[in-house]
Parts: structure tokens; C-alpha cells; sequence
């Protein structure tokens, strides 16, 4: 099975690399969006655990994508993305991240700074990912930045879930959310 993954990998690799490298531009940027509409739709509701906590725990599913062999990178490589995603690149979404309590419940509060913050990254992202990309091949690179990004994103919820249970706890909607 993970052979014909393979050959199937191969071959989709063997095109053009500029077209190839303007594909994954595009798919990241699409991505990047849709994270932030859903990022927006969700501040309409109250935070939960699950919420909060889901979308880590959703993203590990990708670390499938090492059984393909082109994408594999040494673990120091791996260890070193994750913590510039844990150290560098997370404090800014943890320092955006605002909560308001309206009644009993827990909102992530709007915030123009951090949709300004998204776009900085996404911006950071894209610069980093050419000069990567000078060092490992482009299917390694893509998995440099999942790993930045898992690291990133856990550091972030892993944040807001301490303070979501600071927030709330003694209250009845917090106590029903845990």
C-alpha cells in the first residue's frame, strides 16, 4: 500500500517544479483563508474544551504523511521546526487572543490585530518557504512547515485552554464544558 502511495507521490512530483511550487503557493493561501473565515464564524459561539482543544488534535492526523518516504526529514530538522512554531511563531497568535465573557460563557473576542497577525505569518510563511526550500526538496519542505505549524497551533490552543479553565473555573459553564 505504501508503495503504490509512492509511486503515485513520484509522479506528481516529477512535474515542473515552478508549477509545483505555485500549486502549494495557492493551496497554502486557499488554506490560509478558510482558516481565517472559520476563524471568524467561530468567535460567534462560546469556547468549549473540544473547540479549543480540536483543532491540534485534527492537524496530528497529518503526520501520516511521513510514511511517504520523499517527505521524511532527519529528527533534527523536525525537532527544530517545532520549536521555532512553539517558540517564535505562536506568541503572537497567544498574545492576540483575546476572551470576553458575555453571562456564563467564553467568546474569543473579534479582533483586527489578530486577523492582521494571520496575515504577517501567512506573509513570513511564504518568505521562509523559498529560502527552505534552497536546502531540502519541495515535498521535505511542505513537511518542515507542517511540523512549524502543528508546533505553533499546540502552543497556541494548549494557551488558551489554561486560561479558558482559569476563566472558568467555580463557574456551572465550565464545570458542563470540562
Amino acid at each position: 500500500m505504501i508503495d503504490w502511495i509512492n509511486s503515485i507521490f513520484d509522479k506528481f512530483f516529477s512535474l515542473n517544479p515552478i508549477l509545483l511550487s505555485v500549486l502549494f503557493t495557492l493551496f497554502f493561501a486557499g488554506m490560509a483563508f478558510m482558516a481565517l473565515f472559520m476563524r471568524m464564524k467561530a468567535s460567534k459561539r462560546p469556547l468549549t474544551v473540544r473547540k479549543i482543544m480540536m483543532p491540534p488534535v485534527g492537524m496530528a492526523t497529518g503526520f501520516f504523511m511521513f510514511v511517504i518516504r520523499d517527505i521524511q526529514i532527519p529528527w533534527l530538522g523536525a525537532l527544530t521546526a517545532f520549536l521555532v512554531g512553539w517558540f517564535l511563531f505562536a506568541y503572537p497568535l497567544i498574545l492576540g487572543t483575546k476572551f470576553e465573557q458575555v453571562g456564563s460563557d467564553l467568546f474569543v473576542k473579534r479582533s483586527k490585530a489578530f486577523l492582521l497577525i494571520l496575515v504577517v505569518l501567512i506573509v513570513i510563511r511564504l518568505a521562509l518557504h523559498g529560502y527552505v526550500e534552497q536546502f531540502v526538496t519541495l515535498p521535505q519542505t511542505g513537511g518542515v512547515f507542517f511540523i512549524l505549524a502543528f508546533g505553533m497551533i499546540l502552543h497556541w490552543r494548549l494557551n488558551m485552554l489554561l486560561r479558558f479553565k482559569r476563566m472558568t473555573r467555580g463557574t456551572e459553564s465550565g464545570a458542563a464544558a470540562v
